[in-house]
């Protein structure tokens, strides 16, 4: 395996890692998470075309909604719900989760319960 030194590089190696198994078709695309420091991101793919049926971010919803004392992890359940609502308007009800080599843990696992409570089945 390639040695890798920064803390990005090895999330990236996990992440490569997961992407080995976890593949995105048509009648189920996958729901990809990317955590920064400060927001969140996910994203509905379907990776046999390469397209993006729905996203949703933290930084556009912290915007919308006026809001810039939400906490990441209630950032993460808003991300959640609206990705759910913007798969469901894109007639996707079941997805496979990409953690993108995080943890599920914290915001990531925060996101993945409100897609859920969504209404999106993985």
């Amino acid at each position: 395996m390639v040695r890798v030194a920064s803390h990005g590089g090895k999330r990236k190696a996990r992440h490569l890692r997961v992407r080995r198994r976890v593949n995105g078709v048509p009648e189920r695309p996958r729901l990809s998470v990317f955590r920064s420091h400060r927001y969140i991101y996910a994203q509905v793919i379907d990776d046999s075309t390469g397209n993006t049926l729905a996203a949703a971010s933290s930084h556009i919803l912290k915007g919308a909604n006026g809001s810039t004392e939400l906490s990441k992890t209630g950032a993460a359940l808003l991300v959640g719900a609206e990705i759910a609502r913007l798969a469901r308007a894109a007639s996707v009800a079941s997805v496979v989760f990409d953690r993108g080599g995080y943890k599920y843990h914290g915001r990531v696992k925060a996101l993945a319960e409100a897609a859920r409570e969504g209404g999106l089945k993985f």
